[in-house]
């Protein structure tokens, strides 16, 4: 199945959160674009950050971001 649209900003969004510290967030100002807000929005519904404009990434939060982080790693890797 390949990625759809929201797939891809929401991975992109994840990409954003730092993997080295617990204690940095991100908020999403109401101005950014429409689908950077919306995508910060599916990833709070789906428990994946603490609040609706970003904050911090919870535990399956982390999963899911450092699972995006390898997976770019490994499209990136050059031969």
């Amino acid at each position: 199945m390949p990625y759809n649209d929201n797939i891809q900003e929401e991975i992109n969004m994840l990409i954003r959160f730092s993997q080295t510290s617990d204690h940095q967030g991100l908020k999403v100002r109401n101005d950014a674009s429409p689908e950077l807000v919306t995508a910060t929005r599916r990833l709070f519904d789906k428990d994946l950050i603490t609040q609706m404009d970003g904050g911090y990434l919870t535990p399956l939060g982390h999963e899911a971001a450092d699972q995006a982080h390898a997976l770019l790693n490994i499209l990136n890797a050059k031969k």
